[in-house]
């Protein structure tokens, strides 16, 4: 099993910058993706982020490309997003996941779940 805590979420103006952080707890030894999902009111749950185990392969949605990075600390077993230029569509419940292997973008495919920070953008 793998635990996963986020926390960095908050209020922020249109165009300010948050820093996201998930720290995995648990059998975190392995060849495991981490990655970043976020569902706003009234919306599906969708991908963000996401990053394999020693950084080698990256992926984003296009909807933050050039505005997020995903990283992981060096020890591996935590992930950072650094959210830029935010925007009030950037609002949601933002949730770390954790699955082996291969990066993938469906939420149903990722085995562990954080239990969500907040992120809201004011306009």
């Amino acid at each position: 099993q793998v635990q996963l805590v986020e926390s960095g979420g908050g209020l922020v103006q249109a165009g300010g910058s948050l820093r996201l952080s998930c720290a995995a707890s648990g059998r975190t030894s392995g060849n495991y993706v981490m990655g970043w999902f976020r569902q706003a009111p009234g919306k599906e749950r969708e991908f963000v982020a996401a990053i394999t185990w020693n950084g080698g392969s990256i992926d984003y949605a296009d909807s933050v490309k050039g505005r997020f990075t995903i990283s992981r600390g060096s020890a591996r077993n935590t992930v950072y997003l650094q959210m830029n230029s935010l925007q009030p569509g950037d609002t949601a419940v933002y949730y770390c996941a954790a699955r082996y292997f291969v990066i993938h973008t469906t939420d149903s495919d990722y085995n562990y779940w954080g239990q969500g920070t907040q992120v809201t953008v004011s306009s």
